[in-house]
């Protein structure tokens, strides 16, 4: 099952809800406030990035980690 991101209207929390794709679309309550004005907010993507640049445009993963 997929995990869906969620944020409250009433207090402002994110959070996190596994659920079916047929209750995807469901308000869950929120585990802060119990307030049922809850929508389901469109996931972040993340992405890896070497150095200390502050520059988040790289997408490439290609650290000298090797595997034996």
């Amino acid at each position: 099952m997929p995990i869906y991101e969620y944020v409250c209207e009433a207090c402002g929390q994110e959070f996190e809800r596994i659920a079916r794709f047929s209750e995807a679309d469901q308000s869950p309550i929120c585990p802060a406030c119990g307030s049922k004005e809850t929508h389901k907010q469109i996931s972040r993507v993340a992405t890896g990035s070497t150095g200390s640049s502050g520059d988040s445009s790289s997408t490439s993963c290609s650290g000298g980690g090797h595997f034996s």
